[in-house]
C-alpha cells in the first residue's frame, strides 16, 4: 500500500496538483506549456465534456473527429514535468481506493507541443522539429534508477565535446517512443536532438547581470556531433517528458514548432500561426 505521504489526494479523491480523477483523462493526452495554449487546441474538438484547473495546470478532455484526446498545461520546466507525468500515471496505473498498483498497467500516448528556437541554419523558421533524442542538462531525472532508459555513449561525447561541468550534474539522453515516431513522421517534418534545459536564462547561456559558467556553451552544443545526431533545437520540457514516460511505460513524442533560428539570427514573422499550423498537424496524425 502506498502511504497517504507519498500519494496525495485531494479530498474530493482527486490527485492532489493536477486535481483530477481517473474517469477525468483519455489514454491520448497533448502536453501545452502555456494554460492558454489549451484552448487553441481545443477550440477544434467536436465537444468538451471537461475542464479544470488548478495553479498552471490546465486540463480540458474531448473528441476530435470521435477520438477522446485530453489536453493539459504543464507550465514550464521539467520539475513541473516530474509532477504532470508522475500524476497522470496514478490516474491510470493505481487503485486509488487500496492505493496499490494495479496489476495491469496502462499506456499513455504523450504528445508535446511546444515552441522551440532552432540551433541549425538549416532547419528555418516556421518549420517543425520532432524529437527524435533529447538531452537533460537539468539533472531532474537522475533522481530516478535510469540506466534502462538512457543511452550513455551518447552521453559521454556530449560531456567530451563540450568539455562538460559535472559539477552541474551528468547529462542525459533518452529517445521518443518509437511507434508514436513512426506515426507523426512525414516530409513535414525535420528529426532532431532537443536540448532541455533546467532553466531560461543561464542555463540557456543567457546573461543579463549575472556571470555563467561556460560562456562558450551554445557555441559547442551548435557543433556537437555523433553518429550524425546533431543539436538542433533548444527548450525547457521533452527530456523530462522522454525519461519518465520511458520509465513509466508510456509513449511519447515532443513536436516543436521553430518559431527562431539562432543561426541565422531570425525569428518567424507569424509565430502563432506557426503554431496554429502544427495544432492541426498533430490533431490530424493523432487521428490515422
Amino acid at each position: 500500500m502506498i502511504a497517504a505521504s507519498e500519494l496525495i489526494l485531494n479530498p474530493d479523491g482527486s490527485i492532489y496538483h493536477l486535481n483530477l480523477k481517473p474517469e477525468h483523462i483519455a489514454r491520448d493526452i497533448i502536453f501545452v506549456g502555456d494554460q492558454d495554449r489549451v484552448e487553441k487546441v481545443t477550440a477544434y474538438f467536436d465537444s468538451i465534456e471537461c475542464t479544470i484547473q488548478k495553479r498552471e495546470f490546465k486540463t480540458q478532455t474531448g473528441t476530435y473527429k470521435g477520438k477522446r484526446i485530453t489536453v493539459i498545461s504543464t507550465g514550464i520546466g521539467p520539475d513541473n514535468i516530474d509532477i504532470v507525468l508522475n500524476e497522470l500515471d496514478a490516474l491510470v496505473n493505481i487503485d486509488f481506493e487500496t492505493r496499490k498498483i494495479k496489476e495491469k498497467l496502462t499506456s499513455l500516448n504523450i504528445i508535446r507541443i511546444g515552441t522551440s528556437g532552432s540551433l541549425q541554419a538549416n532547419i528555418p523558421v516556421d518549420s517543425f522539429v520532432m524529437s527524435q533524442y533529447a538531452i537533460g542538462l537539468d539533472n531532474m531525472l537522475r533522481s530516478y534508477c535510469i540506466d534502462s532508459v538512457s543511452n550513455p555513449k551518447i552521453e559521454t561525447a556530449f560531456i567530451e565535446q563540450t568539455n562538460w561541468d559535472l559539477q552541474k550534474g551528468k547529462p542525459y539522453v533518452v529517445r521518443s517512443g518509437e511507434t508514436l515516431e513512426k506515426q507523426f513522421n512525414s516530409t513535414a517534418i525535420h528529426k532532431g536532438f532537443t536540448a532541455t534545459a533546467g532553466g531560461f536564462y543561464g542555463p540557456q547561456g543567457r546573461i543579463l547581470r549575472l556571470n555563467i559558467q561556460d560562456t562558450d556553451l551554445n557555441r559547442k552544443m551548435d557543433q556537437f556531433e555523433y553518429k550524425g545526431l546533431q543539436i538542433t533545437n533548444l527548450e525547457m520540457e521533452t527530456a523530462a517528458i522522454y525519461g519518465l514516460s520511458a520509465l513509466l511505460g508510456h509513449q511519447a513524442i515532443s513536436l516543436n514548432a521553430i518559431i527562431a533560428n539562432r543561426a541565422n539570427g531570425t525569428f518567424s514573422k507569424n509565430p502563432y500561426q506557426t503554431i496554429d499550423n502544427l495544432i492541426r498537424y498533430t490533431l490530424q496524425k493523432l487521428c490515422l
